[in-house]
């Protein structure tokens, strides 16, 4: 019987399917290394894109950041010169409430009451004088109150003395300033 030896084909094949399937190996990990490298630079891409995206951000934020401090500096501005405007509008709608108020003292002041000093702090106006009796000085404070420009009037010293052969009496009093209304501003608050 003749025999034939098939190893040589059979090593020839096995060398071929080997050779087959590193080729496919090998084909399969060149696309996959190509694959990684191709999602790789895409997101590398993207990243750095984003990047610039933010830096771009940061800039224009420090920008809106200096602006908003301008802006709040220029408010802080606004909101002094609103209150110098203010002060002003209120010394000059005053100006003409002292005027009245000194004709109302040289109105409600009966004979016999001299007034020596005159002083205020905001609302409170004190008033020191010499009057002949007691019973002018509450005549004044009397005519006081009947007063639209002055009110609340309080006595906080009466002292008498003898003064070149005559009683007269020292006193110090205080009262408040107020603004009447009008007419046409309590027709303003009735509407």
């Amino acid at each position: 019987m003749a025999r034939i030896n098939l190893l040589p084909w059979r090593a020839e094949l096995r060398k071929q399917r080997r050779n087959e399937y590193l080729t496919i190996v090998g084909a399969f990990a060149g696309l996959a290394i190509l694959v990684w490298g191709l999602v790789h630079f895409h997101f590398t891409e993207r990243i750095d894109f984003q990047n610039e995206r933010n830096a771009y951000l940061k800039t224009e934020i420090a920008s809106l950041d200096k602006k908003i401090k301008e802006i709040q500096e220029l408010e802080k501005e606004k909101e002094r010169l609103i209150a110098r405007m203010k002060a002003i509008e209120t010394l000059q709608s005053s100006r003409p409430i002292i005027v009245h108020i000194f004709d109302e003292l040289v109105t409600s002041l009966p004979e016999g009451v001299y007034l020596k000093e005159v002083a205020q702090n905001a609302n409170v106006i004190v008033l020191k004088g010499v009057a002949e009796s007691n019973a002018r000085v509450s005549s004044f404070m009397r005519n006081i109150e009947k007063s639209e420009w002055l009110a609340d009037p309080k006595l906080e010293i009466i002292q008498s003395s003898d003064e070149s052969g005559r009683r007269i009496a020292n006193f110090t009093l205080r009262m408040t300033q107020r603004t009447p209304t009008t007419e046409t501003e309590e027709g303003d608050d009735a509407t």
